[in-house]
């Protein structure tokens, strides 16, 4: 029988094992964001060729420069779309990623809710200031953030109440969601190597937004998002 490794040697094991799997699972989740994001940026580009070809067609016959730019356009388009699809074949891994689906966004968030509701969450869905339009990866990255948070608290704290807040400020897009469920077995402030806080980080550094997770002073546990409306947002400005 082989002697058993000292007391410091497995814990030094035990550490190498959970790190070397907080990187798999970091890996993983990045796979995943830019799958959703390939689409995302293919389809944009996709519209972009569409209408650069609708305003060739409306120019006059002596427009031949201006016909050369936006043929120029069409054409780096159309292979920009190509590379995209290529580099997608390296991403995907199941039938599940067949790109056929429309994203999910914030606009849909109804849906994700009456689905949570069924599952046995108790969800109060609270919209604040003026919609406004938002970046397709940005706002598919709120969905999926909101998603994740009702999905840990399914997971974790069993059927109870949440209250999701979605708040359209001038400049940042903050999301709440704050449940009634017991705190025992879960990691506050984002320090934990849950998948679903592992998913939400990545995607709010993605956006360079701030991210904070813990119980809750009265029992419970909350999930804060602040993301920056780039487009509203100076250079050099820190939003807070």
């Amino acid at each position: 029988m082989s002697p058993r490794p000292p007391p410091d040697a497995t814990d030094a094991l035990l550490a190498a094992v959970m790190a070397l799997l907080a990187r798999e699972v970091v890996s993983e989740e990045r796979t995943r964001i830019a799958r959703e994001l390939h689409d995302v940026v293919a389809h944009s580009v996709s519209v972009m060729v569409m209408q650069a070809g609708a305003a060739r067609l409306m120019l006059r016959p002596d427009q031949v420069t201006e016909r050369e730019s936006l043929n120029v356009v069409e054409e780096t388009g159309r292979e920009v779309v190509e590379e995209l699809r290529r580099m997608l074949g390296l991403l995907r891994t199941g039938p599940e990623c067949d790109g056929l689906a429309p994203q999910p966004c914030l606009a849909r968030l109804d849906d994700l809710v009456d689905q949570m509701r069924a599952a046995g969450l108790d969800v109060r869905l609270n919209v604040e200031g003026e919609p406004v339009p938002l970046p397709a990866g940005l706002d598919l990255s709120a969905y999926r953030i909101v998603q994740e948070a009702l999905a840990n608290t399914l997971r974790h704290a069993g059927p109870t109440g949440v209250g999701v807040t979605i708040a359209y400020r001038p400049r940042v897009l903050s999301l709440e969601i704050l449940d009634q469920g017991p705190r025992a077995g879960r990691t506050g402030h984002g320090g934990g190597a849950g998948h679903g806080l592992i998913g939400m980080r990545e995607r709010v550094a993605l956006f360079q937004g701030r991210l904070s997770t813990g119980p809750l002073p009265g029992g419970g546990y909350g999930v804060r998002v602040t993301l920056p409306l780039a487009a509203r947002v100076r250079p050099g400005e820190v939003v807070t």
